[in-house]
């Protein structure tokens, strides 16, 4: 497991692939072999947070675009089934103490964030399509207009994804991107295989610099989910199982 933050405030972290936990330390329901493993799985992580699992919630990502504040009704929403998940919403956020925020990925981008002032955290799944969606300026737009939050409070960490060695695609999807009009140096296309080659992570990079936050409040976890052996990776196995990436912001004590 990485975890990118924990200080008297905050926790913030990204499951990895394990070979010695059940599935590999698979923790999606929407893909495994066993639903008890993979709760085994998220039990484990939330001893390491020392909060019950179902201070947990999850969604069920569809690839749009779609965001959702959650508030302590919402605890425990797909912890233990996936029929109880958010349904069709790609991130999450809460002012809310102690809620685990959920997201689940394998090459897509998670973007895990915190605002230093309101106390806001989130997780937003942004895969290619959800980048294009532009999810993530239009969460941040929502924050900074609607919860009247600074752009410069937010601080974001953008987990292990595809990289663009490995992110190939044909010209339709690269129209796609090249239609934002702010990603060309992103994009590199490969003569050899008439392919395009994508950073997805700097473009999500891109776009929370574009809502304002600051280039040195971002990082990135540069591991790709394809070559590296921690990784899950649709792209290299259908069947994969997903990282959990998740942040909480402690209840003071």
């Amino acid at each position: 497991m990485r975890i990118y933050l924990n200080n008297d405030e905050f926790v913030s972290g990204t499951t990895m692939k394990d070979p010695t936990l059940p599935e590999a330390n698979n923790m999606a329901l929407h893909i495994c072999q066993n639903p008890t493993d993979i709760v085994s799985n998220r039990t484990k992580l939330a001893h390491l947070l020392e909060v019950p699992l179902d201070h947990f919630v999850c969604a069920n990502q569809t690839h749009i675009d779609h965001f959702r504040k959650v508030t302590c009704a919402d605890k425990g929403l797909g912890t233990l089934q996936v029929e109880t998940a958010i349904h069709d919403t790609d991130a999450l956020y809460t002012y809310e103490p102690d809620l685990v925020l959920c997201s689940f990925t394998a090459d897509c981008v998670p973007v895990i964030f915190y605002n230093e002032v309101t106390g806001i955290t989130g997780v937003i799944h942004s895969g290619w399509q959800g980048t294009v969606k532009e999810i993530t300026s239009k969460l941040f737009e929502h924050l900074i207009t609607v919860e009247q939050c600074r752009p410069d409070d937010f601080h974001v960490q953008i987990g292990p994804a595809l990289s663009q060695e490995k992110f190939e695609v044909d010209e339709d999807v690269y129209l796609k991107f090249k239609n934002l009009g702010y990603v060309d140096r992103f994009i590199h296309y490969n003569t050899h295989t008439g392919k395009y080659h994508i950073d997805n992570q700097q473009i999500v990079k891109a776009q929370c610099e574009r809502a304002g936050i600051l280039t040195e409040q971002i990082s990135i976890d540069q591991t790709c989910t394809f070559t590296s052996p921690d990784g899950f990776s649709y792209r290299e196995d259908k069947n994969s199982g997903r990282h959990l990436s998740f942040i909480m912001r402690k209840s003071k004590k």
